[in-house]
């Protein structure tokens, strides 16, 4: 209850507070599901400090940084420093990381078989196309023991890396965002936690493997490389890392989203 209350204090300060003419505005990119929830957590106690923080929510993971680089937002918050490494150095984007955010430990889901050891030889595995989230997978499921990977891969392994595979299995690449969809036609699939839970899945009780809460892929906040020392910036970090939203995340997402704070 008296975590609660402090998040109610926060909203009511909002609406004391929130329509101050002198508030700035800002436009934040996210993906749907939990990112969109903990922005939304955000806004009342970012609005209380004279930040009004408008949420634009993509589908996927390419637009929010395109949508930045830009200039059609003023921030992110969907991804990890891996993916954002990648996609500056093969778009050139100019796009920097402010503060880290939550950890969404990754899962490998199935519709057909309830524990890992029940997976046949042969089994077709979904994986993400993209080259950093899919490699999580393949790391994911080398630290459980399923496949080997070359040495010296570092964070984005492909099916091609994979030195041994004793269940035979066939790995197949979709987007991230159609992973979920798969999980009727494969056998199992690697999904992303915000698209799970969009796609109604439990990510601390469904996965038949799970990530540890560790290593690189804590999510961050990112904006324009020119925007990083701008107060706008320093409210927002405060804002989302503050004890209320703290609270939002343990109480709501009850161990599938994980602060870093």
């Amino acid at each position: 209850m008296l975590l609660r209350s402090s998040f109610a204090v926060a909203v009511a300060l909002a609406a004391l507070f929130g329509g101050a003419a002198s508030a700035e505005t800002i436009r934040i990119a996210v993906t749907p599901g939990p990112h969109a929830q903990i922005l939304e957590a955000v806004k009342p106690i970012a609005a209380a400090r004279g930040l009004d923080i408008k949420i634009i929510e993509f589908s996927d993971y390419v637009v929010p940084n395109q949508a930045l680089d830009a200039g059609e937002v003023e921030a992110n918050s969907f991804q990890n420093q891996p993916y954002l490494d990648n996609q500056k150095k093969d778009r050139g984007y100019r796009i920097e990381p402010v503060a880290l955010t939550v950890n969404f430990p990754l899962g490998v889901y199935s519709r057909k078989w309830k524990a890992w050891d029940q997976v046949p030889d042969g089994a077709i595995v979904a994986i993400q196309n993209d080259p950093t989230n899919g490699g999580r997978s393949l790391l994911l499921l080398q630290d459980k023991g399923v496949i080997k990977l070359k040495d010296g891969v570092g964070f984005k392994p492909t099916p091609l890396d994979i030195v041994a595979n004793p269940k035979k299995l066939t790995f197949i690449e979709l987007e991230a965002a159609q992973t979920p969809r798969a999980l009727d036609d494969v056998d199992v699939a690697a999904i992303n936690t915000n698209y799970a839970v969009s796609a109604g899945l439990d990510p601390v009780k469904d996965p038949i493997l799970r990530e540890e809460a560790k290593g690189p892929y804590v999510n961050l906040i990112a904006v324009r490389a020119g925007d990083t020392g701008k107060p706008w910036v320093k409210t927002l970090v405060e804002s989302y890392r503050s004890p209320e939203v703290k609270a939002f995340i343990l109480d709501t997402f009850k161990g599938a989203v994980l602060p870093s704070w």
